[in-house]
């Protein structure tokens, strides 16, 4: 019964999250499209790192193309724990750690993404979301998922994209989307 449940949750998770919608930006629930994202991606994470979510209870539904802010969310989780791997493979032995928590003020719903993996070299973080910059091994990485988030955020949702992040502990990408479609 429990497989049969958890074989139900991630075929209800994959409707909801490759649910092509209108293209329009719609009142969502994402908190629980957080949810869906990470229950999808379970396979990239569970054997390397722990992902706890801390998600706002009190989080307003926000105007988004939801399927487009899906995108987002796989590929800032999918990057972390590729950069809790390469920490790893460097000797830094630590256990993986994903931390996703939501928030809002007055004007933004807030969505941080946080791991201890290797964190971003100093000399490469203003070129991060330049399409086709990566410093994935060939074959691994395309150079596009960081500059399509970008995209995607900035351009479609005017909302922001940025990140902090300290060599050897890991980074945090944080995510600001605005709650009313007047903010626009």
């Amino acid at each position: 019964i429990e497989g049969l449940n958890r074989i139900s949750s991630i075929v209800t998770s994959m409707k909801a999250f490759s649910h092509p919608g209108s293209g329009q930006k719609i009142p969502a629930n994402i908190n629980r499209s957080i949810e869906n994202t990470v229950t999808i991606s379970r396979n990239e994470w569970k054997y390397d790192c722990e992902l706890e979510l801390d998600l706002d209870p009190d989080m307003p539904e926000v105007p988004c193309i939801e399927s487009e802010f899906n995108q987002v969310m796989l590929n800032l989780i999918i990057n972390a724990v590729d950069a809790i791997k390469d920490s790893n493979k460097t000797g830094r032995s630590v256990s993986g750690f994903i931390k996703i928590k939501t928030s809002h003020d007055d004007d933004n719903a807030i969505i941080e993404i946080e791991d201890n993996g290797m964190g971003i070299p100093e000399k490469i973080k203003d070129r991060i979301f330049e399409p086709f910059y990566t410093t994935k091994e060939v074959g691994k990485g395309t150079g596009q998922g960081l500059a399509i988030s970008h995209s995607i955020i900035v351009e479609k949702h005017s909302g922001s994209l940025y990140f902090t992040s300290e060599e050897g502990k890991g980074t945090t990408f944080i995510i600001k989307l605005p709650l009313r479609e007047d903010q626009l």
